[in-house]
């Protein structure tokens, strides 16, 4: 009582201030970190390998991206950028002059559209908090909901339920192969002491292979030996091949890279490299270029310099052979056009008809 009498007669000296930490100490990006934005019944979803996997193919495939028009989407910015866009479904960056990642945010819109930030930037001493209009903040965004068309969903978010049926069953065999009396059985015995027993287990240990011969004298208590169908060992082993775990966690597995646009082929072990390819020209077309198509038009937008991005070329999602014969077919068409006499107008209208003319040839 006194103590708090003597505090408040001292409020007025700085000396005796009690300091207290901020929200965005140390404290609170730990816990941010574990407790992110990561979607899935149970939340650990990420932890998977089958997760980790398809995020690692984004990472790899956007950091490859050729980037022209800014020096500031460097591999690393575009690699924590996948990353985040996959385990996150968006990503902040704060422009100065380098893209600084950004820990935790909150915004204010209008008309649907972020005009200002209060970001939280991670630092090794703890974070630190500053506010930005949305024209210094490079933000992109994947899965968003016409509800909430300012913030993002990663594809966890999207396919909740089968995120939590892989942990469930990730979790269940884990558990399994840890806790259950796997390769244990039960070896009857006729009536002895308990040391005697506990003799004969350790004996057992080490004796992979051989054959062991044992002998007793004991009798059961009905006055004979007890009956021949009661000494065969029964094996305390799951049967997990009724449980069809195998097939469950495959399906949950294929679903996850199907939600990832990863096609469930490319990690089969016996996927010969026909197979590979078309799962990786899959990959790039449907998922990471559009995906890239997003982060140049935003770049653009705040950057104010016309960036593109291209990962078809640098992750050579095509079949060389085909291209090259493709290739000879077009310069050979353009040949004879010439010679016929055609003139440019005529060979870019031919060239538009046949789907080969892309828009910055038009």
């Amino acid at each position: 009582m006194l103590k708090w009498i003597k505090k408040l007669s001292l409020r007025g000296n700085k000396d005796n201030l009690e300091t207290r930490a901020t929200g965005s100490g140390f404290t609170a990006q730990v816990i941010e970190a574990r407790d992110s934005y990561i979607a899935g019944r149970s939340g650990v979803a990420e932890l998977t390998g089958t997760v980790q996997g398809c995020v690692n193919l984004w990472e790899g495939g956007l950091s490859l991206a050729d980037v022209e028009g800014t020096d500031l989407l460097d591999s690393n910015s575009l690699a924590l950028m996948a990353r985040g866009l996959g385990l996150r479904g968006e990503a902040v960056f704060l422009i100065r002059n380098r893209l600084i990642p950004v820990q935790d945010w909150s915004l204010t819109t209008r008309n649907g559209l972020p005009v200002a930030y209060q970001v939280t930037i991670a630092e090794a001493g703890g974070g630190r908090s500053m506010t930005a209009l949305a024209d210094e903040v490079l933000h992109v965004t994947i899965g968003s909901d016409p509800a909430t068309p300012w913030a993002g969903a990663p594809p966890l978010r999207k396919a909740s339920l089968t995120a939590g049926l892989l942990h469930a069953l990730e979790a269940a065999l884990s558990d399994t192969y840890e806790n259950a009396p796997i390769g244990s059985l039960i070896a009857p015995y006729p009536e002895s002491t308990e040391v005697d027993r506990d003799q004969l287990a350790r004996s057992f240990r080490g004796k992979r292979g051989r054959v062991l011969l044992r002998e007793s004298m004991n009798v059961a208590a009905a006055g004979g030996p007890a009956p021949s169908q009661d000494w065969k060992t029964s094996d305390l082993s799951p049967d997990l091949q009724r449980a069809m775990t195998t097939e469950n966690l495959e399906a949950a597995r294929s679903s996850l890279c199907h939600a990832y646009g990863v096609l469930p082929s490319m990690l089969d072990p016996k996927a010969a490299g026909n197979g590979v390819r078309e799962a990786q020209r899959h990959l790039a077309q449907w998922t990471l270029e559009p995906i890239a198509r997003r982060i140049a038009e935003e770049a653009t937008e705040k950057l104010e310099n016309s960036v593109t991005l291209d990962v078809l070329r640098p992750l050579q999602a095509y079949d060389a052979g085909q291209r090259a014969r493709a290739m000879k077919g077009y310069l050979e068409g353009l040949t004879m056009a010439k010679q016929a006499g055609m003139s440019d107008e005529q060979v870019a209208a031919v060239l538009k008809f046949a789907g080969m003319q892309g828009k910055g040839e038009e």
